[in-house]
């Protein structure tokens, strides 16, 4: 995803790129209702029963291409591309749309049931969105996470990171790792590279504006990636690991970044890698900084009232 913190600059609207755009006083809030609620209705599930995740907590969406039924793929592609566009503004949809991608070639009934969870979790949450206080933090830190063989088919670990500057997620990304990890220390240290390049980069943007930020903290709920990234010792454990993501630790070394380790409960990007049950999944909610607001709150904070 790219940064938002550039639309703080942008003076008042109400559309950006097909993002609802509500700014006041307090700070800007940014959602897609309209479109969420066009998409509803376009795939005939503007009536459905809302749930409270957007994926199920112990049902597997592999491919299982021995005894999935078929199901229509343009019908599919199309569902999956109108979510997509959606996580433009919520990171709480991008590891179920994402997982579901995965299945475009050849979805059948399992996968089509996936997705429909995920409109119906969109009909009960249609107000959510993203919401970025106005306050002068512009500390930049990073979580990094990764779910080890995650995939059921390919056993490929799906890597999770998310950027913030202050307590605004500016970034988030959900993505399938390219190789299988043989180990969960593997899969976290390839999720921390390539979060740390994701930095390098909002640092360089950043610079443009007159921030120029060092020792960034990277966060990681996995002490042997934290070791296996800052000492050179270890090497020889990790041989086998792509030198594409070995630059981490020059990163270190330069003191670019900072690795901290976070407890997994404080994990903020578990969210973007692995399905969740509903507790853990709602304590996660506001601390990526998602609120609900409805038409009728915003104009009241427009006014400068209390929300």
């Amino acid at each position: 995803m790219s940064s938002k913190f550039q639309m703080s600059m942008m003076g008042q609207m109400s559309f950006f790129l097909g993002l609802q755009v509500s700014q006041s006083p307090r700070g800007i809030f940014i959602n897609q209702e309209k479109y969420a609620l066009e998409t509803l209705k376009k795939y005939g599930m503007d009536l459905s029963d809302p749930v409270d995740t957007p994926m199920w907590y112990t049902i597997e969406t592999d491919e299982n291409l021995m005894g999935g039924i078929p199901v229509d793929q343009t019908r599919f592609r199309g569902m999956v591309g109108s979510l997509m566009y959606l996580t433009a503004s919520r990171p709480d949809l991008v590891f179920a749309v994402c997982m579901c991608a995965r299945y475009q070639a050849k979805p059948t009934k399992k996968h089509l049931e996936a997705i429909k969870r995920i409109f119906r979790y969109l009909k009960g949450t249609i107000n959510m969105g993203l919401w970025y206080p106005k306050d002068n933090a512009m500390s930049l830190t990073a979580y990094a996470d990764a779910d080890h063989a995650g995939c059921q088919d390919s056993r490929r670990s799906t890597s999770g990171s998310a950027q913030f500057l202050g307590d605004r997620l500016v970034s988030w990304s959900s993505k399938k790792q390219r190789s299988t990890a043989i180990s969960t220390t593997e899969a976290e240290y390839i999720a921390m590279s390539g979060c740390c390049a994701q930095i390098l980069w909002m640092r360089s943007q950043l610079k443009d504006y007159g921030f120029l930020f060092n020792k960034i903290p990277l966060y990681c709920d996995n002490k042997s990636a934290i070791a296996l990234s800052c000492n050179n010792v270890q090497h020889s454990r990790s041989k086998h690991i792509d030198i594409r993501h070995h630059f981490i630790r020059e990163q270190v070394e330069n003191g670019v970044v900072e690795l901290y380790f976070v407890e997994t409960n404080y994990q903020l990007a578990d969210i973007l890698t692995k399905a969740l049950p509903r507790e853990r999944f709602e304590f996660l909610l506001p601390r990526l900084g998602m609120k609900s607001l409805t038409p009728e709150t915003l104009k009241r904070l427009q006014e400068g009232e209390d929300e």
